[in-house]
């Protein structure tokens, strides 16, 4: 199969390490990537939220993954935490602007699979199909 002339490129443009297993990028990277990373930064980009609309928003979210991930994102720069000094305190969450940088190739992400997802269904189909024994 030949590779586009634009596919060699974006391929060329990724950092030198990002395949080492050492790079600093891979925990930050499995964070945002992983099952519910992607949908925490997305929910933020209207604006800010409390934990209570987050875990409202995302269906399927548990409060304790949701506070790990939300942990997490916070701690690489990504989301700020804002605690208003109320009884009982108020707790917010908002993309920084790196956050905003990486929301816009996240949505980017989100619509591609938005848009393939009957293709991308219609190949599961055809694979669990073939890989079933005869009846």
């Amino acid at each position: 199969m030949a590779v586009s002339e634009q596919f060699k490129d974006v391929f060329a443009q990724l950092p030198a390490g990002s395949f080492d297993k050492d790079c600093p990028t891979r925990p930050v990277m499995a964070q945002v990537t992983g099952r519910w990373g992607a949908l925490i930064i997305a929910a933020l980009v209207p604006g800010p939220m409390r934990f209570s609309g987050l875990h409202q928003h995302i269906d399927g979210i548990s409060q304790k993954m949701l506070s790990q991930y939300l942990k997490s994102v916070v701690r690489y720069g990504l989301v700020e935490r804002l605690v208003e000094p109320t009884v009982p305190p108020q707790v917010t969450y908002s993309l920084t602007p790196l956050g905003q940088s990486l929301a816009q190739q996240l949505c980017a992400l989100l619509s591609w699979f938005s848009a393939n997802t009957p293709a991308l269904e219609a190949a599961q189909q055809r694979y669990d199909a073939a890989d079933s024994p005869a009846r």
